[in-house]
Parts: C-alpha cells; structure tokens; sequence
C-alpha cells in the first residue's frame, strides 16, 4: 500500500579518484629544463623542483602531484606539448593513484 509520502534517501558522493602526475626520464632532456618545468606547470620551489627532477634522473620517473583526473590530463598535455615546443622528448603521464 502506498502513502503517497515522499521518503529521503541517503546519498552517498565518493570523492574523485586521485591521479598522479609522473615525469618519466629520458638521456636527452636538460636536467634545468625538468626543473622549469616542474616550476611553472606545477608550482614547485626550486628545492622541490630540483628534488623530482633527481628522482627522474635516478629513479626513472617522478610524481609531480596528485589531481582530479580532468586536471591530471591537462598538466600531461601542457607539459607534452611545451616539450615538444622546445624540441625535447620528455614524456609526462598520470596514473591512477
């Protein structure tokens, strides 16, 4: 039998599934050239800029961050492009975290 009342639901929102941003090592990129880029696409000072950067150089790749999948794909296009722009292969990636 209905009674017509309308009854609350409980909705539950799952926050969004994080995304890592990496910086995969090449031989051919400047070391100074990772730098920058990791200061003017992800905001790092110069010691944590020069940090990721050793880690890509010995490590093979480096997290830049950890986005929302929208703004984790948008730094990896940004970054990709800028590289070739400036001739260089670096290749940026996102993972899920």
């Amino acid at each position: 039998m209905s009674t017509g009342v309308a009854t609350e639901q409980s909705i539950q929102v799952k926050p969004p599934t994080p995304y890592v941003v990496v910086l995969l090592n090449d031989d051919f990129t400047p070391m100074d050239f990772v730098v920058n880029i990791l200061k003017i696409f992800f905001h790092k000072s110069e010691d944590e800029a020069t940090q990721i950067m050793l880690e890509v150089h010995f490590k093979g790749k480096g997290i830049c961050g950890t986005y929302t999948k929208d703004i984790a794909a948008t730094k990896v296009a940004q970054v990709n492009s800028y590289s070739r722009e400036h001739q260089y292969p670096l290749l940026c990636v996102m993972e899920q975290a």
